[in-house]
């Protein structure tokens, strides 16, 4: 993957650069009155959560993705190695129930359809759809795939489904744009090359991706917004048009701090981490549709290298994957839990344990467990959300 070039670019530019002016979807790209954070490896002091409980099942060789069904009862974990995991879950503990092998196949983040029927892995050019009635039947993996979504560009490597349930979004990181696919169709006709409605172009490197609450918009993350930039950026999009005319949908592009990564919203904010500037930043929502240069809300320092990100607690605190992914000189990869949002004033309340390189995460519907997959050491952790500040 490209994040460790453009990380690379990122910290020998000057510090605090932004920038405004054209990105690749013909947007303009802007920087809010408020500073971006600056790039930079320090880390914020907190006191370490030891009170919170933690456990960890070791399995899979490089999870990355996390997805969660509907009833809170089951667990899926995407193993970039080529297989894909399923647990059983309670607000304490996994449990390891089956493992499906895909040789030569490297699936990294995971969606669930509203439906719950199906389970999207960004993978290739595009993403695999699972069937999840077959996976929870225990039937053989060779019959959990019902197709794959392909498109002409490379390096997916996270998903998001409409509300609907009838398209699927995926970041094409090494070609810098969103694939647009109409599942409804491929599901009912069979797989073919016509499901690709479309592609939004983006900035350098994007992966992260979200649907807002409401469903109205799509949320995207680009680690750069030029490869001599050090600024990521935030593209909002309007999803109806982009099930329509991808090409046309993009409603606004703002500054993002250096190398922003995930992203999650709320129906007032929008949240990034920045895994270049040690943060996390706060947007406003409407804001990013109608002022986006007045969007950028706050941001809050949290530790190293920062990626995964999940709102918890009835959307009132975060829990942010500080990776440190590329081992900075005496800092270690943990979870911060930032307190504050949803209208509040975010504070960094203090920091959990992880295992090597925590990176994508899932809360249970019941909001009861945060699973997070740590990359580097092979492990899938889970947190009892009941015992965060």
């Amino acid at each position: 993957m490209r994040g460790l070039v453009v990380a690379i670019a990122v910290f020998t530019l000057a510090l605090g650069t932004t920038a405004a002016g054209t990105s690749s979807a013909g947007a303009l790209t802007t920087s809010s009155p408020n500073s971006l954070p600056p790039c930079t490896t320090a880390v914020a002091s907190a006191p370490t959560l030891g009170h919170v409980q933690t456990h960890f099942v070791s399995g899979p060789v490089s999870p990355f993705g996390v997805a969660i069904t509907s009833d809170s009862a089951h667990a899926f974990v995407a193993d970039s190695a080529g297989a894909l995991f399923v647990y059983s879950l309670t607000s304490t503990t996994l449990k390891a129930e089956t493992k499906g092998s895909f040789p030569g196949q490297s699936f990294l983040g995971l969606a669930l359809t509203p439906n719950g029927r199906f389970l999207v892995a960004a993978q290739g050019t595009g993403a695999t759809v699972f069937d999840v009635a077959r996976i929870e039947r225990h039937t053989s993996p060779s019959s959990w795939t019902r197709g794959a979504l392909q498109s002409g560009g490379q390096g997916a490597i996270e998903a998001a489904v409409s509300p609907d349930g009838r398209v699927v979004f995926v970041t094409l990181e090494n070609s810098d744009e969103l694939a647009v696919f109409n599942l409804k169709k491929a599901l009912a006709h069979g797989f073919r090359s016509s499901d690709l409605i479309g592609t939004i172009p983006l900035g350098i490197a994007p992966v992260g991706v979200a649907v807002s609450p409401g469903g109205h918009y799509l949320y995207v993350t680009s680690e750069a917004t030029a490869r001599n930039q050090s600024v990521g950026e935030l593209t909002t999009i309007d999803l109806r048009k982009a099930k329509r005319s991808p090409a046309h949908a993009v409603v606004s592009t703002v500054g993002a701090g250096c190398s922003p990564v995930r992203v999650v919203a709320t129906r007032s904010s929008v949240y990034v981490t920045a895994r270049g500037s040690d943060a996390l930043l706060e947007f406003s929502a409407s804001d990013l549709v109608s002022r986006p240069r007045a969007a950028l809300e706050g941001d809050v320092r949290v530790g190293e290298a920062p990626v995964g990100v999940a709102l918890v607690d009835h959307d009132t605190t975060l829990v942010i994957a500080d990776s440190n992914r590329f081992a900075s000189p005496g800092a270690g990869a943990n979870l911060a839990v930032v307190t504050g949002a949803s209208g509040g004033h975010l504070a960094l309340a203090g920091y959990l344990r992880s295992g090597s390189f925590p990176r994508d995460m899932a809360v249970s519907p019941n909001g009861k467990a945060l699973l997070v997959d740590n990359y580097g050491s092979g492990q899938v952790e889970s947190v009892d959300v009941g015992e965060l500040p």
